[in-house]
This record gives structure tokens, C-alpha cells and sequence, in this order.
């Protein structure tokens, strides 16, 4: 809790030093809302990710079975893992089916990944016209649970975090951002990919879980191996270079009715636990 106040409170800051209206944050990836439904969608952001990163993922209408389990059931908007299930066969996604509320909003089928290992990575792109990356980092999602394909996240006890980024190399870092820039043009962004192994990954061999573009928190905050003065400037460090991207934000791009209506989103996410 104390590290989400000192985002805010930093960030905050320093838009006020660099003139910039902190309330612009909420229009810092606009661009890719989706204005008809309201929200970030997850199955526009899917389509985006280039073929050979990408996992199988459409929209649920039910009358579509998998040709392979486990599946993942998701609503179409959501964070940190909130409404995700997962199905291991015909009668568990029938179960899911009969179960969900046909008021509640769109929800996908995605296939599993079958990487090992679970990373979370987060960037903030320069606000220079150089196409250079000012913020990564790269989290190791580690599960203490006996399941294989586990739903992880904030919520989930048996879920924690690992920051891998002083393993890795300058060059590392550069082939990373090649890829994720190829992406799309986010000003702020955290993706989540499976990959066999931390090598395997740097030479793109992955596939993207998810994309988040709503307040995604910088997960290497949350790691065990990183000490909290460590936490602290990162901190303050990521909410400074966020400022500075917030500042990028073309005067079109304001408009207030966005944030109203992922508040809205906010709730209805709320009430799928």
C-alpha cells in the first residue's frame, strides 16, 4: 500500500514540476480505447500482437469448443487477473458458461501458453523523438502452488515476484524493446509472456499473455529480492518518466469521458469476484 501512495504522490509531483495536469495520465494510451464498447479491449489489443507471439483468443459466444485444453476465460476488460478461469475441459467451460451472468459484459477464450516460466515486463517508451525505451523491467511471475497452468496475479497467495532486469545485459534490454515496440505505440504498457526460459525470451521465443494499458503497476515494486530504498527510487524514478510521456499527450487526446467510463468498468470488474 505505502508504494501505490508513493506512486501516486510522486507522479503527482512531478507533473506539477514539469507543468504537466496529472489528470492527463488517464489519456496516456486513448488512442487504443475503444470508444463503441467503452473500454480497453482485450481482444483489439490480441489482434495487435504480431502472429508469431500471439495465443489463439476470440470472443465467447458459446458456441465455439476449444480444440485443445486448458483454456482461459476472461472478460473482455479486467486487471490484475480479476474474473479469469480456467477451464481443463468441455464440462468445466460449460460450467463456466452456465454460471456467468448474461448481463455481465463480453468474455473471451484464450488457449494456454506452453512456456515454463511466466514474466511480466514493463515499459515506458522516451519522450524524445529517438523511438528509445526510458523505463523496462523484467519480473519473474513465480507460483508456489501445485497447479501447472495457474492464474496468476496480485490476489493470488501462492503468486510472487522476482526482478530478473540485473541479469540482463544492455543488449538484452535493446532486443527486448525491439519487440515490444513493434507492438504498438503505448505510452505506458505492462506485458505479461510465457516463455521455456529467460534465454529463450531474449531471443523471441514467446508467446504474449496479455498487454495491459489501464494503470498497469511496474511489478518489480513488488519483488522479494529487491530491497525497499531500492523500491524507492524506482519509484520515483518511473512516475518522473512517466510525467514526461504524460506530457507528449496531444490536446485532442483530452477527453474526460474516457475516465468516466473505465471508472464504470472498474465496478463492474469488482463485481465478477
Amino acid at each position: 500500500m505505502m508504494i501505490r501512495i508513493l506512486l501516486v504522490v510522486s507522479y503527482i509531483v512531478s507533473c506539477f514540476c514539469l507543468k504537466v495536469m496529472p489528470w492527463r495520465y488517464f489519456q496516456l494510451n486513448a488512442r487504443y480505447f475503444n470508444k463503441s464498447k467503452g473500454i480497453y479491449s482485450k481482444q483489439d489489443i490480441n489482434d495487435m500482437i504480431p502472429e508469431q507471439w500471439r495465443l489463439q483468443q476470440w470472443i465467447d459466444t458459446c458456441d465455439i469448443q476449444p480444440h485443445a485444453y486448458p483454456v482461459f476465460v476472461k472478460p473482455e476488460w479486467g486487471q490484475n487477473s480479476k474474473g479469469i478461469e480456467r477451464a481443463d475441459n468441455h464440462h468445466q467451460l460449460d460450467d463456466i458458461r452456465r454460471r456467468r451472468s448474461t448481463a455481465a459484459m463480453q468474455h473471451l477464450i484464450q488457449e494456454a501458453a506452453q512456456g515454463k516460466f511466466e514474466f511480466e515486463i514493463f515499459v515506458i517508451p522516451s519522450d524524445t523523438a529517438r523511438g528509445d525505451c526510458a523505463v523496462l523491467s523484467v519480473t519473474k511471475v513465480v507460483n508456489n502452488g501445485a497447479e501447472e497452468f495457474p492464474i496468476n496475479g496480485i490476489y493470488n497467495k501462492h503468486t510472487h515476484y522476482i526482478d530478473v532486469t540485473p541479469q540482463l545485459s544492455s543488449d538484452d534490454l535493446d532486443a527486448i524493446w525491439g519487440y515490444f515496440k513493434t507492438v504498438g505505440d503505448f505510452r505506458i504498457s505492462r506485458f505479461g509472456i510465457r516463455a521455456d526460459s529467460l534465454e529463450s525470451f531474449i531471443a523471441g521465443h514467446f508467446k504474449v499473455i496479455e498487454i495491459n494499458l489501464f494503470v498497469p503497476m511496474p511489478l518489480v515494486l513488488l519483488t522479494q529480492n529487491t530491497a525497499l530504498l531500492r523500491k524507492i527510487k524506482l519509484a520515483i524514478h518511473c512516475t518522473w518518466m512517466l510525467a514526461k510521456i504524460t506530457k507528449t499527450i496531444p490536446n485532442d487526446q483530452d477527453k474526460p469521458f474516457i475516465l468516466f467510463k473505465k471508472i464504470g468498468f472498474i465496478q463492474r470488474a469488482k463485481r465478477l469476484d
